[in-house]
């Protein structure tokens, strides 16, 4: 949806892009050496991160719908449908024997392929959700290029986190706000698919401190290099 896309890059992402401007200096800043004169600024390491970062968060975006209509048994009643069907979904009025069942005041009685698509509001919620936590979770990671949260903890920024509380509050508004669901085609989660959404976003934060651990072992290699060869 592309208004639910506008309003991450707008609204969710400002307030914690700004706030990163306020951190503090790396703690090991001292012990790096100096940046040769013809380094590239994203170097190959850095660009392999982002990397890695940026595909978790396309699987885990794209994960979490794909689980909520073949896995999620949710209090809902909404109905699982298999991989296959989901990947072939246009296939749906060619199916024998499809049907699903009615759902938060959806009825598929009719026409079940709507499933798919006038079915899929919650679905597309749990995606955007998903992003949006993510990004405030890269925000945390990126207190430091190669520092671990536990070296640097989030509050040696409170303007970041102020950030990411109203980011998350803006969220908020959008989900349980009802005319406001219906401008961004997305419906109000509950606690069960709260816990969901976290377990899709948190890894990111270990991944990256796995990347962040590697990073400083080729610094510290870097620095001992450099101090032999002077």
């Amino acid at each position: 949806n592309s208004v639910q896309l506008l309003w991450v890059n707008l609204v969710t992402d400002g307030p914690p892009a700004t706030a990163l401007g306020f951190n503090p200096a790396d703690i090991n800043i001292m012990k790096k050496a100096p940046r040769k004169q013809d380094e590239s600024l994203i170097t190959g390491w850095v660009f392999f991160r982002y990397m890695v970062i940026g595909i978790y968060v396309g699987l885990a975006t794209v994960g979490i719908f794909i689980y909520w209509y073949t896995g999620f048994a949710h209090t809902d009643g909404h109905t699982l449908v298999s991989f296959e069907q989901l990947t072939h979904w246009h296939q749906c009025p060619t199916w024998e024997n499809f049907s699903v069942a009615n759902f938060e005041g959806l009825d598929f009685s009719k026409n079940p392929c709507h499933y798919f698509t006038d079915g899929k509001v919650k679905a597309s919620t749990l995606s955007l959700s998903v992003l949006v936590v993510i990004e405030m979770l890269n925000a945390l990671n990126a207190l430091s290029e190669d520092g671990s949260l536990v070296q640097m903890p989030p509050w040696v920024n409170p303007w970041l986190i102020l950030a990411i509380i109203g980011s998350i509050g803006m969220h908020m508004v959008i989900l349980y706000i009802p005319f406001m669901t219906q401008i961004f085609s997305i419906a109000p989660l509950d606690y069960t698919e709260w816990m969901l959404v976290l377990k899709f976003s948190i890894p990111v934060i270990i991944i990256d401190e796995i990347l962040k651990f590697v990073g400083r072992m080729f610094t510290e290699r870097e620095l001992k290099q450099r101090l032999k060869e002077e």
